[in-house]
């Protein structure tokens, strides 16, 4: 993790930031005015994990700050439910807007509020999709009456709730969810934007308008937790506000076939794609990667193919999810050690050490066999920063000030 914050720093991402801050921006929330970023990222990151053997239910999550200034994202895994049998679990992920409250307070509580809204016999599937609504727009009110008015801000929500016959997908905002079944992408959540139809429709209705791609020219997603600024249109229910916290639920047959789910806020779909995603997460499954180290390197990942948002993501594995395979873990091994020589030549020629970032575009420049599906070289930037370290020390060189490392940009 240390290799790959030195990697991110040396890297020109000043000039990265000139060029995508804009982008960045302009596709998150941001009712209080535009988010800062800092002069090189935060990539800490605490992976955890847990399985539920008995129901071969198993799961990793992990968050990084990245270059925002402050973490907004949060987030809460169960694997057990108090009074529902087994093989019942709840995950969600919260991406705060405009402060953490919201966030946090979806992490802490929406769990109660849907054990609440399910009882102890919830009817399948109707009566869940009712229940996780209900429990959505509860917990919406009940931070409501806690916020003080006029306080701004609020928080997407993505919650997966298990059941053993069911995958129910509840969300607002641009949080997603993929399912991989059978090594392909069997669904997607699709995101809540002012422009679509349906979301059109209603914020008109409510008396809103829309400008540059933003309610109000302000706020980029349209169903949310908070934003009450957004919900206060006379004479019409919560559902029917600018802004609605009342989720688009999906209720998902489970099959033998079912891999996975990925659940990740918005930041690490900046980077790549549902298909993408689920590519590198089979791949690494096949190498025996626990979930939560999983996790983890698919931030890291996101973070080198240029997200500037914070990013949180939670993967649950199921029975079918992919085993590790012996001929994926030796190519795995003969890459990492082909990448490692590689670089040792490239620092080796010449009488200085190339910079850290002049060793990444050769080798993005070069034809390099079995690189890991979705995440190419950027997934192995810790082992390239690594190699690079272990050859500075062993030829007596220093590592040097970020400003002489750089170069070009990459990518």
């Amino acid at each position: 993790m240390a290799a790959l914050a030195r990697l991110l720093e040396r890297l020109l991402w000043p000039a990265r930031k000139q060029e995508r801050v804009e982008e960045a921006e302009e596709r998150r929330s941001s009712p209080d005015g535009p988010q800062s970023l800092l002069d090189a990222p935060r990539c800490a990151q605490r992976p955890h994990g847990g399985a539920a053997a008995s129901w071969g239910l198993s799961f990793g999550a992990s968050a990084v700050q990245g270059w925002r200034a402050h973490m907004e994202d949060a987030h809460c895994a169960w694997l057990e439910l108090p009074g529902l049998g087994p093989g019942w679990a709840f995950f969600a992920i919260l991406d705060g807007h405009g402060g953490t409250r919201a966030a946090l307070f979806g992490a802490r509580h929406l769990p109660g509020y849907v054990l609440e809204a399910l009882g102890p016999a919830p009817g399948e599937p109707e009566g869940v999709c009712e229940a996780l609504r209900r429990a959505f727009l509860s917990a919406d009110a009940r931070l409501r009456a806690l916020w003080p008015r006029g306080e701004p801000g609020g928080s997407t929500a993505l919650a997966l709730l298990v059941s053993p016959h069911f995958l129910y997908l509840a969300h607002c905002g641009d949080s997603r969810a993929v399912l991989s079944r059978a090594g392909a992408v069997a669904f997607i959540t699709e995101d809540h934007r002012p422009l679509h139809p349906r979301e059109r429709e209603r914020i008109h209705d409510a008396g809103g308008t829309i400008s540059r791609r933003r309610l109000e020219g302000s706020l980029a997603v349209s169903r949310a937790l908070g934003d009450f600024a957004y919900k206060e249109a006379p004479g019409r229910p919560p559902e029917l506000q600018l802004v609605s916290a009342e989720p688009e639920v999906t209720a998902l047959a489970r099959r033998a076939e079912d891999e996975f789910m990925l659940l990740a806020s918005d930041g690490v779909w900046d980077a790549m794609s549902g298909s993408a995603l689920a590519g590198l997460v089979a791949s690494r499954l096949c190498l025996g990667l626990a979930p939560q180290l999983l996790c983890a390197q698919l931030l890291d990942t996101c973070l080198c193919k240029g997200s500037l948002d914070n990013m949180t993501c939670i993967l649950v594995c199921f029975p079918g999810a992919p085993r590790p395979c012996e001929e994926a873990i030796r190519k795995e091994l003969v890459l990492d050690a082909a990448l490692g020589r590689r670089v040792a030549e490239l620092c080796a020629f010449g009488q200085e050490p190339p910079s850290l970032n002049t060793v990444f575009r050769t080798l993005a420049s070069e034809d390099i066999p079995d690189l890991p599906p979705g995440g190419g070289l950027h997934c192995k930037a810790t082992v390239i920063a690594d190699a690079y370290s272990q050859f500075c020390q062993a030829s007596g060189e220093r590592w040097v000030g970020p400003s002489a490392q750089l170069g070009p940009q990459w990518n």
